[in-house]
This record gives structure tokens, C-alpha cells and sequence, in this order.
């Protein structure tokens, strides 16, 4: 299933999208319930399914068969892609947890080693927005840069697992544009405060439950500015793959339904090109990964807010 959180006539539902239609599963869940009587029930948020998903993937697996099989009028089941809006998959994790250097080209391109274990550092929650949001530059940095990565959500408390065992902890698949303020992230030395400013995580536009992904490792991945493409890859190129990913994080820190874990970005950045490229006020950005889909953002430049004189005079006092 392709699962998806949206907004219909400002009301938020849980989606599945089949093609160019939405698949309104709250609302199915609701007319089935009433003819069948039972009690089950679909959340309206993603974070509530990934927790219970090993109930509820069956029981929407179950809505959608009946659905297809029954001449039942539609009322407000489906709708047109046009009709909603689609917003971040997930918004609140309690991780959002990213891997550098993860592709061979890439640390040739930034003039780096291959790490010998996966490179981790984090985002958090301030920054995620969805397909089609926009993504602000910060008035204090002058080199924002595009990262297309594979995104692993993980479904179930991950402790102390083995690289066998890890597949058993996943839930399915997303995109990330892991956005990154090189100016900040270099001058720093870490990398947080570079990579966590607001609107710095678009993730979407869906999430793929992991039966769909026959192979998360033989995925086409690729990104375009402006209709332009500046990555072109597939992840059989990733140095340290998913399994490896999550056992080496597992004896650390618990993972928890709902945490995502950004796979690493292929070559093309903008500050690994001659001359570099730096997103700009109207640039459109698109990440398409195989079997998952294309996840769009654009890019504006805000003005800084007016200083507070009042808050200042009491400063100086």
C-alpha cells in the first residue's frame, strides 16, 4: 500500500493511493463498520496506524478488497488528486536519524573517505514539511544545498537486533530531501544546526508499506532542479546498506514505530559541482524514487521579522 496523510475539505484523513485517485480509508472504515458492525477502527493520523499496523495493514487490506469487490456508491470514498492535499506522511517522530557519506561518488564529490561505519547525525521535527510545501531558506545562510535520499521508517521497538533480524523492524519506505545549510554546517564543525533549520526535512509523499519494495536495495533514485537532473543513482550504490543501518543504530538507542532513517544521498549535490549550486528563490525541486514516487517542494527566501524595540530597551536596561 501506498499510505498517505491529506487534507479533504480541511478535514485530515489517512489515504491509500492507487494511480491518480485517493482511497479515503477512514471513510470506508466508517460505511463498513456500519453494514458489518464491527468496531475496528483507522486511526486519522500515520504515527497511530505504523504503531498498530500489524492489526491494521490486514484490516485495510480487508477495507480495500471490499471496496473493490461490492458495486458500492462511492460517497466521498475516492477523490480526484486534485481534490486534496497531500501533507507530510508523518510529523511528529521521535527520530529523525540520517546517514552521511553513504554512497561512494558522494564522498569522492565532498573529498572524503568512505566511512567504515555508517556516519549518523540527526534533524528533528521543526523541519519536516510535505509534498509541495515550501522550503525556506534561513536569512543566515547563503549555501542551501539538495540531498534526494531514501527514507526507512521503522514499524516496531527496535533493541540490540542483528543485521538478520532487521527487516522484521521495518514498515515501509518514504523520500527525504535532506536540505542542508553548508555555510552553517561546516562553519559549525557538526553538522545539526546546518541541517535542522526549519523546512529542512521534506518527506513524502508517501509511505510504501515494505511488501510493495520487492528490494529497497536495486531502487532507481534521482533529483531535478528545475527540471534539471542533479542526481541520478540507484541505492545497490549505498556503502552501508538498511539491515546494517539499523542494527549498527539499534545498539545505541531504542527505535521506536514511527522513527525514519535518511539512507545517505547519492553524488551531484550542489556544493560538490564546478561551479557550485545553491538553491534560489523559485527554484522547483523533485525527488523520484522507484516504486515509491515523486516527492515536489519549492524553494522561497523569507525576510527576517522586524526586531522587537520594547524587547530590546528591556535588554539593555
Amino acid at each position: 500500500m501506498k499510505l498517505t496523510s491529506f487534507l479533504y475539505e480541511s478535514k485530515e484523513y489517512i489515504g491509500v493511493l492507487q494511480g491518480d485517485r485517493m482511497i479515503n480509508l477512514t471513510i470506508l472504515n466508517n460505511l463498513y463498520k456500519k453494514q458489518h458492525l464491527v468496531d475496528s477502527t483507522i486511526p486519522n493520523n500515520l504515527e497511530q496506524f505504523i504503531e498498530n499496523h500489524i492489526t491494521l495493514i490486514p484490516y485495510a487490506e480487508k477495507l480495500l478488497e471490499y471496496f473493490e469487490e461490492n458495486s458500492i456508491e462511492d460517497q466521498g470514498i475516492t477523490c480526484s488528486l486534485s481534490e486534496v492535499d497531500i501533507l507530510a506522511p508523518l510529523t511528529k517522530p521521535e527520530k529523525i536519524i540520517c546517514v552521511g557519506l553513504n554512497y561512494l561518488d558522494h564522498c569522492k564529490e565532498t573529498g572524503m573517505e568512505p566511512p567504515a561505519a555508517p556516519v549518523i547525525f540527526s534533524k528533528y521535527a521543526n523541519a519536516i514539511i510535505g509534498h509541495k510545501d515550501d522550503i525556506e531558506c534561513p536569512v543566515n545562510s547563503n549555501q542551501v544545498d539538495f540531498e534526494a535520499e531514501l527514507v526507512v521508517v521503522i514499524g516496531k521497538e527496535a533493541k540490540w537486533i542483528s543485521e538478520e533480524e532487521a527487516e522484521d523492524y521495518i514498515f515501509g519506505y518514504t523520500i527525504m530531501n535532506d536540505v542542508s545549510a553548508r555555510d552553517i554546517q561546516f562553519a559549525d564543525g557538526q553538522w545539526v544546526r546546518g541541517k535542522s533549520p526549519d523546512t529542512f526535512a521534506p518527506i513524502g509523499p508517501v509511505i510504501v508499506t515494505k511488501d510493495q519494495i520487492e528490494n529497497p536495495h536495486q531502487l532507481d533514485i534521482s533529483l531535478t532542479l528545475n527540471g534539471e537532473i542533479m542526481q541520478q543513482s540507484n541505492t545497490k550504490n549505498l556503502i552501508h546498506t538498511i539491515p546494517t543501518i539499523i542494527s549498527y543504530l539499534s545498539q545505541s538507542m531504542t527505535l521506536k514505530p514511527g522513527d525514519i532513517i535518511a539512507t545517505g544521498t547519492p553524488p551531484g549535490v550542489g556544493m560538490g559541482r564546478d561551479p557550485k549550486v545553491w538553491l534560489n528563490k523559485g527554484d522547483e525541486l523533485s525527488i523520484t524514487i522507484e516504486h515509491i514516487g515523486t516527492l515536489t517542494n519549492y524553494v522561497k527566501k523569507p525576510t527576517a521579522p522586524e526586531k522587537n524595540s520594547n524587547k530590546e530597551s528591556l535588554l539593555s536596561n
